[in-house]
């Protein structure tokens, strides 16, 4: 990757999204070149219906005999165009703050330092992330699964989603106060997480609804995470909080989980995550402190092995900004 120098400051190419599923997300520019646009080849993806397949591109140049480096952009045919400060452009070298539009979404052309980029990491994560609990926030998910269930859909592999319920979640409001409350949703986000593996995504939807999905798992390997983090939950102790602090006490509490499966179920994520939220509220008409499928597993699919693991050390800009067309 190239590295500038200003005032003794190492300064590294960075497109920092201004709007869009990845407002603010600082996407480093780490190869010779980078393609931009909606196809599933394309480095940096863009969701976006105007943005062609293959967009633009943003290639280094650097002179040998100066050493100066140069960024320059260029339009690949695209059908509506590449406007860098609102012009639309062929090709251009880019300077620092530059402002790139691609249909609807503007990215910012910038060099930053490592502390500028840390802040800008912060601030994505600020925007990203559920304050209390650490994990992902709606629009997170459905970003991350749109993203997830494009590739998972090119790569023929499962992907399971589950949502879940805390179970009279008022009833800890009301005996132990907002307090104990808001401890107790902190402390499951930390139980979900304990219970996934890696590369699977957990996020609070808002109240005391989480949502989760699983890479690389059929239905019935959906249905065993899923019972994992249920038990989990209803073993655990519960922090009560009593005049500002954490006490000996401690109160248990359950969760209700629905469970849906990509592709058999559904291959939209919207539609799946709605059949999760369906098995989810049969769980609570039938008891709660239960897992209940969309539809019935079947015999076949108990036998079916969980599928090989893709391999997780993929990118960073494969990582960070894959969407689906």
């Amino acid at each position: 990757m190239s590295v500038q120098k200003r005032l003794g400051r190492e300064l590294r190419p960075v497109l920092v999204f201004l709007n869009g599923d990845l407002f603010a997300a600082p996407i480093p520019l780490e190869r010779q070149q980078i393609i931009l646009g909606r196809s599933l080849e394309a480095d940096i993806r863009i969701n976006d219906p105007k943005a062609s397949r293959l967009h633009a591109s943003i290639t280094l140049e650097q002179n040998t005999e100066t050493g100066e480096t140069t960024y320059i952009i260029k339009d690949l045919n695209s059908r509506n165009g590449t406007f860098l400060n609102g012009h639309r452009i062929e090709k251009e070298i880019l300077q620092n703050g530059d402002k790139i539009t691609i249909g609807k979404h503007i990215l910012k052309f910038e060099l930053l330092d490592e502390i500028d980029q840390e802040y800008q990491k912060q601030i994505r994560r600020l925007l990203s992330h559920d304050e209390l609990t650490g994990l992902l926030s709606s629009r997170s998910f459905f970003s991350e699964l749109r993203r997830e269930i494009a590739r998972s859909s090119a790569e023929k592999r499962p992907v399971c989603v589950l949502m879940i319920d805390i179970d009279h979640f008022k009833k800890v409001n009301d005996t132990y106060g907002h307090l104990t409350g808001s401890k107790t949703l902190e402390e499951i986000g930390v139980c979900i997480s304990s219970v996934l593996r890696s590369g699977d995504v957990a996020a609070r939807f808002g109240g005391e609804e989480f949502a989760a999905f699983l890479l690389d798992a059929n239905l019935a390997q959906g249905i065993i995470a899923a019972e994992r983090i249920r038990k989990t939950i209803e073993e655990t102790n519960f922090s009560v909080i009593r005049h500002g602090k954490k006490s000996d006490s401690f109160h248990r509490i359950t969760v209700s989980i629905g469970v849906a499966c990509f592709p058999t179920d559904s291959t939209d994520p919207i539609e799946l995550v709605e059949m999760a939220d369906s098995a989810l509220y049969r769980a609570k008409r039938e008891g709660r402190n239960r897992v209940c499928t969309y539809r019935e597993i079947t015999e076949e699919e108990l036998r079916q092995p969980l599928p090989p693991r893709r391999d997780m050390t993929e990118s960073f800009l494969q990582d960070k900004t894959e969407e689906t067309d």
